[in-house]
């Protein structure tokens, strides 16, 4: 067992991000059907799941049962894959709506278009990410990622719809304009999807070199923590660059980091369990005024309920 440990701490992420994406590159520079990507990302999930039971970095978010989350974020995982596909097959659409010559590099290799592309989003969605810490109505939004009281592979991408969209419209659609292909931006989207894939995952990954450099595992979690404004750091989708550019790179927490500090400080009963809930959360949650009564009277008894009724009628 200690074998198959430590080939998952060094190999999980290349295989993820190096092996993954070739081989999704490969099958589009080849002219296979965009279908086989479906299989890239089910390796994926299923490599993550996997390497989270043989080396996980925290035994307790391994247990899907006690956290009874798994079914809520299966139906965020489909809301965030079926956007990405219909991001890309409105690119005809969003061309005809803005009929001027791209200044597209389409005579580069396609891993050269790729991998412009790709700093350029995780430029995007990093600033895109600072915003959604720092404007309280992106910050509704935004807090349904944050809710989750755990880190796995499924966790990057439960976010809502909306902040998707928003996501999507900033990130992508300026590359859409300048002209990137079809082929360049499902394969874009494959790689964002297995960047958050990693970058939650519970997995002790072992970096080397690249520890401070990338913006996954043990950063990611101070990120995630739920000590008020601590976690306003390692926006990064991916590199770590654009942080220490803005002055928002933290490498060592303040304390250690358990398995029971992630979450929003304020939302201890956020709706983990009801995808409907979630839908429905950035509506009903004010940043700063504390939780929703709605969650609050969640997980409470009976009595309790009456008692926090009986003092809200009396003021």
């Amino acid at each position: 067992m200690h074998i198959a440990q430590n080939i998952v701490r060094y190999a999980y992420v290349p295989f993820m991000l190096i092996v993954l994406p070739v081989s999704a590159y490969l099958l589009v520079s080849n002219g296979y059907s965009y279908a086989w990507l479906a299989l890239i990302l089910v390796t994926a999930f299923a490599s993550a799941f996997a390497a989270e039971k043989i080396a996980p970095y925290f035994e307790e978010w391994t247990d899907h049962h006690a956290h009874g989350d798994t079914g809520t974020n299966v139906l965020h995982t489909i809301a965030h894959e079926v956007s990405v596909i219909n991001g890309a097959l409105l690119i005809p659409v969003i061309t005809w709506l803005f009929p001027f010559e791209g200044i597209w590099p389409t005579d580069w290799p396609m891993w050269a278009q790729l991998a412009m592309a790709f700093v350029f989003a995780d430029l995007a969605f990093m600033l895109i990410h600072y915003w959604s810490h720092h404007y309280a109505p992106l910050w509704r939004l935004h807090a349904v990622h944050h809710g989750v009281g755990r880190l796995y592979g499924f966790n990057g991408i439960v976010r809502h719809p909306i902040h998707q969209s928003i996501d999507m419209v900033i990130g992508t659609a300026p590359l859409v304009i300048l002209g990137m292909p079809v082929d360049v931006a499902l394969l874009l989207g494959v790689m964002i999807s297995l960047t958050l894939i990693v970058q939650h995952s519970n997995v002790d990954s072992r970096l080397g070199p690249f520890e401070s450099h990338i913006s996954i595992g043990r950063l990611h979690h101070l990120h995630h923590v739920n000590w008020g404004t601590e976690g306003d750091c390692n926006f990064g989708l991916f590199f770590t660059i654009w942080d220490k550019l803005l002055g928002t790179f933290n490498e060592k927490p303040s304390r250690e980091i358990t398995a029971k500090d992630i979450g929003i400080d304020e939302v201890p009963n956020f709706p983990r369990h009801s995808f409907v809930e979630q839908m429905i959360f950035p509506f009903v949650y004010k940043p700063g005024q504390g939780e929703p009564d709605r969650y609050a009277k969640s997980n409470k008894t009976p009595a309790q309920v009456a008692k926090i009724d009986s003092m809200q009628a009396a003021e």
